[in-house]
């Protein structure tokens, strides 16, 4: 968004008092934004660089919603940024479950719940698996028959004792 685009939008908005926190990257600190961010009353927070407990988790955050949500979307207003921001961060705290937190969503953690979830998922998984190759056997078509001639009984059964 074009700096003087987002003046007029934030003083749509009345933001004056707000703080824009950002790191001290080219694309935050140059003429055309120390001049939109006077011109509106908004002020400014560099973020540390080089401390690797700084900002990295938020860089992090910032890629993946402007990556994963907001290039995919029509950013024709301040409102609709603010409402597909707010949106992402719902559905990243609330049900996108995250690898770093074992499959945990971050609220899941907050709220010290779900910390048997692991166990939930492998029990889900041999569940899926046994129906899987229950329903397979009830199949009458001609391959299934001739899959089912050809292999033999102990084959089947090594494979379900895998499964289990």
């Amino acid at each position: 968004m074009h700096p003087k685009t987002a003046v007029a939008e934030l003083r749509k908005v009345g933001a004056c008092g707000t703080k824009l926190v950002a790191d001290s990257g080219i694309e935050n600190v140059n003429d055309a934004v120390d001049a939109a961010l006077e011109e509106t009353g908004v002020g400014r927070i560099l973020a540390r660089v080089e401390v690797s407990w700084s900002n990295s988790l938020i860089e992090v955050f910032w890629r993946q919603i402007k990556n994963y949500w907001l290039y995919l979307n029509h950013l024709y207003s301040f409102g609709a940024v603010q409402r597909l921001v707010a949106f992402y961060i719902d559905q990243h705290n609330r049900v996108i479950p995250h690898s770093a937190l074992k499959g945990h969503t971050p609220d899941e953690v907050f709220r010290e719940e779900a910390s048997d979830l692991p166990e939930r998922l492998r029990e889900a998984h041999r569940v899926a698996i046994q129906e899987r190759v229950a329903n397979s056997r009830q199949l009458n078509c001609e391959n299934c028959q001739a899959t089912r001639a050809n292999a033999g009984s102990s084959e089947v059964a090594e494979g379900l004792r895998k499964v289990e």
